[in-house]
């Protein structure tokens, strides 16, 4: 695979870095991602994805765009209210790179759903914010073997993970809580989206070009409000209802 002069302008600060350079673009190029929610974490992820070149972008989600989804997900503007987010999510990330085929999927991602929603993908991001998906999408990602990046968030703090077999996310989250927080119920300040969508687009970019270390089996833990990070290791559950049988993901990273 080959690039244009276009191709090069365009990706030419990812072209200079030797951590990725010309052949972990293309890898870029060549690769599937699937992001589960074009809500707080999904809109500025899917934007840096788009942006750094990602082949495909599958973005799934069954909702429309509302004004208090304006206060954080970026992806959307006024005159989008009432319009599928899928929709206007396939407009502005054409619009910001033509050479990104964008696949929009207006449904919601359920555990017979999950399996063929994010079939064929090289790495999946989960941006939602309903256990029963997340459930649902590591299942899924568990069974066919994909690396799952997960980003949550509420108030002022949000934490992004890496799961590529074992430990899974049902390892850290075993039960769905009965009283989760969600935005919606505890608020959140809209910048904070920003900061952890970016960092989920940044570790699904490491996947797919083998650059640097992931945070595989690992949470880093963000707090806006004191401007601090930490990074926990996710034990593996031996009795995971999930994972406990299962052999390690593929890497997303491949020969193109």
């Amino acid at each position: 695979m080959g690039f244009s002069p276009e191709d090069v302008e365009r990706y030419a600060r990812h072209l200079v870095l030797s951590e990725i350079g010309g052949p972990g673009q293309q890898r870029l190029a060549a690769s599937t991602v699937a992001v589960i929610g074009a809500g707080g974490v999904g809109s500025p992820a899917a934007l840096y994805l788009a942006a750094a070149g990602v082949g495909t972008l599958r973005i799934i989600d069954p909702d429309t765009v509302s004004l208090s989804n304006l206060q954080r997900q970026v992806l959307f503007d006024t005159a989008d209210i009432g319009r599928p987010k899928v929709e206007i999510a396939q407009q502005r990330l054409t619009a910001l790179n033509p050479g990104v085929r964008i696949e929009a999927v207006p449904e919601a991602l359920t555990p017979d759903t999950a399996a063929r929603v994010i079939a064929g993908a090289d790495g999946v991001l989960d941006g939602t914010d309903d256990f029963a998906v997340r459930h649902a999408v590591n299942a899924a990602c568990v069974a066919a073997r994909i690396p799952l990046v997960s980003g949550a968030l509420g108030r002022w703090s949000g934490q992004v993970g890496v799961f590529t077999g074992r430990p899974c996310y049902r390892c850290l989250v075993p039960d769905l809580p009965p009283d989760a927080e969600t935005c919606a119920r505890v608020g959140v300040v809209g910048a904070l989206a920003g900061v952890i969508g970016s960092m989920a687009a940044l570790e699904t970019i490491k996947l797919i070009t083998g650059a640097g270390q992931p945070l595989t089996g690992r949470l880093l833990l963000y707090d806006g409000l004191s401007a601090t990070t930490r990074t926990v290791e996710v034990t593996a559950d031996p009795e995971c209802k999930v994972c406990s049988a299962a052999p390690p993901a593929s890497s997303p990273t491949r020969p193109v």
